[in-house]
Formats: structure tokens, sequence, C-alpha cells
């Protein structure tokens, strides 16, 4: 009998844990509706004052593993919430580890888009598959990614 609790006992907290990882993760609809709100708030508050608020990692454009990140149409990261460090990069030739050339394909974005590619979780530090929603203001591109 101890030994079917225990048993039962583990299972429980097993899943209570996947659980909560599953928790932690963002979904693709809540990237979506960061990215809109994240352009609205470039269009209507200009550059300077939208990259400030995007690389806040404390601020209103984080929620878990969702940030925002804005590239130039020629590549160059204009704002990212995870990475500080990528900020006036040029990575139009970035490939991920499949070798997909995802900033590319973001930069052809023309309205608005999901572009699909393989990037390192700040919170898991491992390489996984994200789908980041792209929306076009201007010569920026504006992208929130959910990690699957």
């Amino acid at each position: 009998m101890k030994k079917l609790l225990f048993v039962l006992f583990l299972a429980l907290a097993v899943t209570g844990v996947q659980a909560a990882r599953a928790a932690e993760h963002a979904t693709p609809d809540e990237a979506k509706a960061m990215a809109i709100k994240a352009a609205d708030y470039l269009k209507q508050n200009g550059s300077e004052k939208a990259f400030a608020a995007f690389n806040d990692q404390g601020g209103p454009f984080h929620d878990r593993d969702l940030y925002v990140f804005v590239q130039s149409n020629s590549g160059v990261v204009q704002a990212h919430g995870a990475i500080a460090t990528l900020i006036g990069k040029n990575l139009i030739t970035l490939l991920d580890v499949d070798g997909k050339a995802f900033v590319k394909e973001i930069t052809e974005v023309k309205d608005a888009a999901w572009v699909d590619y393989k990037w390192q979780n700040p919170q898991t530090k491992q390489v996984e598959m994200k789908t980041s929603y792209v929306v076009r203001v201007g010569e920026y591109l504006v992208g929130v990614g959910a990690y699957k």
C-alpha cells in the first residue's frame, strides 16, 4: 500500500511539474497579441520611446518567455527584449541551427506573417522551435515569438 501511494504521489508530482513548465511558456496567440500591441505602440509613440519600452525587461512588453524584437528592413536589430547585445547588429545572414535564413525571411514580411525557426530560449538556454508573429511598421519589423 505504501508503495502504491508513493507511485501515485510521484505521478502527481511529475504531472504538476509538467503543468507548471507548460504554464511558463506563452502561446502563439499571446505572442501575436503582444506583437500587434507593440506595433501599435511604435506607431503611436515613435521609435525612441518604443524601443526603450521594448528593451525594458521589467516593462509591459515582457511576459514569461515573450519579448519584443525589432529589426530594420536591412536586418539590423533596433530593439531586443531578451539580448541587448544584439542591438545595432546586422543579422541578415544569420541562420538557425538547421540553416534557415530566418532573419532574411523576417525582412521579407510585407504586412504581417508568422515566421518559424529555431532559437535559444533565454529561460531554458535550450535551442527550441519558435514561431514569431511579425508586423511591418514602415521601415521596421516588430516581432514576438512563442516557443513550441
